[in-house]
């Protein structure tokens, strides 16, 4: 189907009003607002550099970040309400679709790794978990309710789970990485976008387990066990060194930020996402996330300056991606099958 230029047009114009009423409504002399929504495993991120940002500009700059779980930032990113979507994977072809039809284009910027985490709680001796058995706790259709369900020689214990809910990126991974089909669960858990509510729930459960961003266990590892997952080679922990020599399969993945290219007109918003880049492998290590290479933030930053839009996923997920596979990839700005 071809669209018409007009359609374009209208698009266009549309996508520019968008951004340009969220500033009109703050009222003259109020600091400009750069708004960030999206995934729960990217906001404290976001947060620290969203914080030492305000910092530095002395609150000409203002900077709010939600966290409505990667897919809803997507659906406020592309009715132009939002000039920042936070993402724990890449763009969908429906969402890349959305954005399209809005006239909304992107720059798409990894910012970090993680390792998402699959925790117990501390008095739990389980230790760690084949791929196999995670399919069997977390698959469409799963009657297993207690530990020793999965093996024999685990405790007599019931299961309380607690999972992303369906708007959340982490939920979207894990289900295609574990289950082998996105979006297939179980849906007998209790599902939150707020990964501190999954945190509580296996912090105060001896029966509790979840899944969620290396952050969040790094924040409460007092709270909390990590489970080292074996994906046929042996056990593996979740840590930074595992991420990063990419043996931490198949739950390493990138984390990334969305920025409007045509939000990036704005100087307020360049100069914030030139500081995330330079700022993001600093935080992260900090916060709990596994860095990119210097080289890599120096192209990403060159990638936002010359508003280079794109993704270098074609709307599919990449199970188990290093990083030196993420750094060889080459943005396209349609969907591809392969």
């Amino acid at each position: 189907m071809q669209i018409s230029f007009r359609s374009l047009s209208l698009a266009a114009a549309a996508a520019v009003l968008a951004f340009s009423t969220p500033a009109a409504a703050q009222g003259a002399g109020a600091p400009f607002t750069i708004q960030i929504d999206g995934s729960s495993t990217v906001f404290p991120l976001s947060e620290a550099v969203a914080e030492g940002f305000q910092q530095q500009t002395q609150g000409r700059v203002r900077v709010t970040v939600g966290e409505s779980g990667t897919g809803g930032g997507f659906r406020k990113f592309c009715r132009g309400e939002i000039h920042i979507a936070g993402a724990s994977r890449p763009i969908r072809t429906s969402e890349m679709a959305s954005c399209a039809a809005a006239g909304v284009q992107y720059v798409e910027i990894p910012v970090a790794f993680d390792g998402l985490t699959v925790v117990v709680h501390p008095s739990n001796p389980v230790r760690s978990l084949t791929v196999a058995q995670l399919r069997r706790i977390w698959n469409t259709g799963s009657s297993v309710s207690n530990f020793n369900q999965v093996d024999p020689s685990f405790p007599n214990l019931q299961m309380q789970l607690f999972g992303p809910g369906t708007a959340s990126g982490t939920f979207d991974y894990f289900t295609e990485a574990v289950n082998g089909t996105a979006r297939a669960s179980r849906t007998d858990y209790t599902p939150s976008e707020d990964d501190n509510v999954l945190v509580q729930g296996v912090a105060t459960n001896p029966g509790g387990m979840a899944y969620f961003g290396l952050a969040y266990y790094e924040e409460n590892r007092s709270r909390l066990r990590a489970l080292s997952i074996d994906n046929g080679n042996g056990p593996v922990e979740p840590s930074v060194a595992n991420v990063v020599n990419g043996t931490y399969a198949p739950l390493s993945r990138p984390i990334f930020i969305y920025v409007s290219a045509a939000a990036l007109r704005r100087p307020q918003v360049a100069q914030f996402t030139q500081y995330y880049v330079n700022n993001a492998g600093t935080l992260a290590t900090r916060v709990g996330y596994v860095p990119l290479p210097a080289a890599a933030y120096q192209t990403y930053g060159q990638r936002a300056q010359s508003r280079q839009v794109g993704t270098a996923f074609g709307g599919r997920q990449a199970i188990g991606i290093t990083i030196e596979q993420l750094l060889a990839r080459r943005l396209v700005q349609t969907a591809t099958s392969d």
